[in-house]
């Protein structure tokens, strides 16, 4: 595994998210590393690599082009290959000699592979096949090219060249420069105004989740580390990439970077998981139950059949429900009247009665369109447990969401009802974005509906204190109202500083 010197170009800046750099993406197969651009943010590592793109608009991107050389008195053409089929290897442009260069129409760049010359493909042929094309091809070349964004390292191309470079290091492979350089010193002819102009960028390649992500300085199946390196693996172990880097003081600060955001995002991520038994609708819980595993994590409820013990299990639940449209209700709190057992359940500790005979620990799940899942614990402190987790979870999963909008109507008029965690409630035009009014969280006094699809918010007017009503319908108007709560109760949590340490319970509110 060999690393390229110069990393960095003046002329490709980096990218400057919440953390950047530029490292090696080292591949496993063929063991060539190539230079990319890492972006760093807290829920994905993307790794971008330079391609060429057409910048006057005429196409997205340019994969193959075809270039046209016209050989100069001296016989040049001003540019330098590398590589060659005899190394398994496609020829490579590895210099384009500044104040030498051909008569050009179109535009080479330095990592571009030659495909075809005059039409014939040489993708196949050897370095010196392609270099006595070169030399026996007239006095006008076309030659067919497309950019490598993974350029095999031992060909040592610059990162980031913009295609003028006399200082190239020198390679095993036979440079051809000689052979195919001319001794003109005439300037290059300015590009036409109708010619395609294209320049090197950065392109995202790959983007890697971090959530439930690993890394790993060792190498696959040893207790050898990595030089200057390590790797991240995706969440489902499919894909990983190595990384390497120029010392060890910067791969140690990536790691720690990355898996500081990994760490943040799986605590995150799974609040709560565990067995239930399952009631179903119409019949004492008790009787015909079946147990199903539930867990709270990232922005979902789910519901299992059996526990998800591998990454793709996590994509097979039996049902999945958005936090925040869901509305979670404790049953016959039978210790409500002595707030000693109820100081002692929400704590969690032990040493007191569980509950009293035939009357069953269970809990609501509430959902969309009046639809309810029962579920039955053994224990007081898991029903504290579940309470506890279930806030914890919609109020992180808000604070994350921010915002979220419903469509609904009113009068006949279509409209956005949003709901924002910062400024409250709006209502504006779907068609003109005009906001039609605005309110605080603080200012809902409070509403009724008719349990289908429309529903009466009643508002303080903050100028002349009166209530105002808004009239809304909405298409599926209990999860609008199982989110309004949700958003209203992670408001108030956050006014309260243990909240997140489970030192204290929002309130509940009863249906």
């Amino acid at each position: 595994m060999s690393v390229t010197g110069s990393r960095r170009s003046a002329s490709l800046p980096v990218p400057t998210p919440s953390r950047s750099g530029v490292a090696l993406l080292c591949s496993s197969e063929s063991g060539d590393s190539f230079d990319v651009c890492l972006r760093l943010s807290r829920d994905a590592l993307t790794i971008q690599k330079l391609d060429v793109v057409c910048t006057d608009g005429s196409e997205p991107k340019a994969n193959h082009r075809a270039v046209v050389l016209r050989r100069q008195v001296a016989g040049g053409l001003g540019l330098s290959i590398k590589g060659g089929a005899e190394h398994n290897v496609p020829v490579v442009i590895s210099k384009i000699f500044k104040n030498q260069v051909a008569d050009q129409t179109g535009k080479l760049f330095v990592g571009d592979a030659v495909l075809q010359v005059n039409g014939i493909n040489v993708e196949r042929c050897t370095h010196q096949e392609v270099v006595h094309l070169l030399r026996t091809a007239g006095d006008e070349v076309t030659l067919t090219v497309r950019y490598l964004s993974e350029v095999p390292s031992f060909l040592k191309l610059p990162l980031g060249s913009p295609g003028l470079d006399q200082n190239q290091a020198s390679s095993p492979l036979f440079n051809s420069g000689f052979h195919l350089n001319g001794n003109n010193t005439a300037p290059p002819p300015s590009p036409s105004a109708n010619e395609p102009k294209y320049e090197k960028r950065w392109l995202d390649a790959v983007c890697l989740p971090l959530r439930m992500a690993r890394v790993s300085r060792r190498r696959a199946g040893s207790d050898k580390l990595r030089s200057n390196c390590f790797e991240l693996f995706s969440p489902d172990a499919s894909s990983s990439s190595v990384l390497q880097f120029c010392s060890a003081a910067e791969s140690s600060d990536w790691l720690q970077a990355i898996a500081a955001n990994i760490g943040e995002l799986t605590q995150e991520s799974i609040v709560h998981m565990g067995w239930v038994c399952e009631a179903p609708e119409n019949s004492a819980p008790c009787r015909s139950s079946a147990f199903r595993f539930l867990a709270l994590r990232g922005p979902y409820f789910y519901i299992f059949r059996r526990p998800p013990v591998g990454a793709t299990d996590w994509g097979k639940p039996e049902t999945t429900y958005n936090l925040y449209e869901v509305l979670f209700k404790v049953h016959k709190l039978w210790l409500a009247e002595d707030c000693w057992l109820q100081a002692r359940l929400f704590l969690g500790l032990h040493g007191s009665p569980e509950q009293p005979d035939g009357d069953p620990l269970c809990f609501s799940i509430l959902v969309g369109h009046g639809q309810s899942h029962t579920f039955r614990v053994e224990l007081a402190s898991d029903l504290a447990t579940w309470d506890k987790s279930f806030q914890r979870a919609v109020f992180l999963e808000v604070q994350r969401v921010g915002s979220k909008s419903y469509m609904c109507s009113s009068q006949g008029s279509v409209l956005s009802f949003t709901l924002d965690f910062g400024s409250g409630f709006t209502c504006s035009d779907v068609t003109s974005k005009a906001v039609l009014w605005r309110y605080k969280f603080s200012q809902l006094k409070g509403s009724s509906d008719d349990g289908k699809t429309r529903v009466k918010l009643l508002f303080k007017n903050a100028d002349s204190n009166q209530i105002e009503m808004k009239e809304l319908e909405f298409a599926n108007l209990t999860a609008v109202l199982h989110c309004i709560h949700s958003f209203i109760a992670a408001k108030v949590a956050s006014m309260e500083p243990g909240f997140l340490c489970g030192q204290s319970l929002a309130p509940h509110i009863s249906s």
